[in-house]
């Protein structure tokens, strides 16, 4: 950690806002503050464009958002390839879930675009409707933790995944390819998802929304409350989706070096803004950023 080596000795020792041991940690206003002055001069268009592989497959372009009249994104940009994943990290209040948000359709939206697909058969998608940009984008949302219907069996669940299918027999052969993929899911088909552990819980959300068999996963919080045997397991999870199955994966994470360990592009945000963006790894090597987000 910045302040351990041998001459800050007897010094209280300091941290980012999310995970380390510490004597005296960095309030979140120090950290916003702080990350600001790292990404001053903001990140150029091609360095944007230049962590894509290949061409993108969604771009966000001067986009600006909020919710009722408070603008929370300002001229935000994005880009990412079919097959890779972007982390989103930051301190709380940067804007990272309005991204997710924006780009699902829950905010309202004062300027810019939404791009998805491929480079020539690219859909804008800002004004269309959530229900309409899973079924006619391939856009899923997971949301955060507790979002499954407690009431109903895992198999009840993933019928639900399918709501804007055909008919219910579509959704429930949708629900069996799942079953097939996840056996955990399988076995536990007849259960109330009241009665699962945390991890089967999000392994349900994650499989719900594959119902309808997405391009593009919106992630918000996958490790949220849940213990370090089932982070991996959704990790692992979520790697198969992405290095298997073709996935494109967008992801708000709070534990940002999971977060950052698994994708394959991060942007740090403060305030609305894109401080810094780079490489996962590159960014889990960068001192500054170790120190604000990571805890060392």
């Amino acid at each position: 950690m910045a302040g351990d080596d041998k001459k800050d000795r007897g010094k209280p020792s300091a941290s980012g806002y999310h995970e380390g041991s510490v004597e005296t940690v960095i309030s979140v206003e120090d950290v916003n503050r702080q990350a600001a002055a790292l990404g001053k001069a903001g990140v150029p268009p091609e360095r944007i464009a230049g962590l894509v592989s290949d061409e993108p497959y969604v771009t966000i372009e001067n986009l600006t958002a909020g919710y009722g009249k408070m603008e929370i994104l300002h001229d935000f940009n994005l880009q990412v390839g079919k097959g890779q994943s972007l982390c989103l990290i930051g301190p709380n209040g940067a804007g990272k879930s309005t991204i997710l948000h924006s780009i699902f359709g829950f905010t309202r939206i004062f300027g810019g675009r939404i791009l998805v697909g491929d480079k020539g058969r690219q859909m804008d998608v800002t004004a269309l409707s959530s229900k309409d940009k899973l079924r006619r984008a391939g856009i899923a949302y997971i949301l955060q933790d507790k979002s499954v219907f407690p009431g109903m069996t895992v198999e009840e669940n993933l019928w639900m995944g399918g709501y804007l299918m055909g008919s219910s027999q579509d959704a429930k052969a949708a629900a069996e390819r799942v079953f097939d993929k996840y056996s955990r899911l399988a076995e536990r088909r007849k259960h109330l998802a009241r009665v699962l552990s945390g991890g089967e819980r999000r392994l349900l959300e994650i499989s719900r929304a594959l119902v309808m068999n997405p391009e593009v996963l919106l992630v918000d919080e996958p490790s949220i409350g849940l213990e370090p045997r089932f982070i991996d397991m959704v990790f692992d999870i979520l790697d198969d989706l992405q290095n298997v199955e073709g996935k494109t994966i967008i992801m708000v994470e709070q534990n940002a070096k999971k977060g950052l360990e698994f994708a394959d592009i991060g942007y740090v945000l403060v305030a609305g803004n894109t401080a810094m963006a780079g490489k996962g790894d590159e960014l889990l090597e960068d001192p500054e950023v170790g120190r604000l987000f990571l805890g060392g």
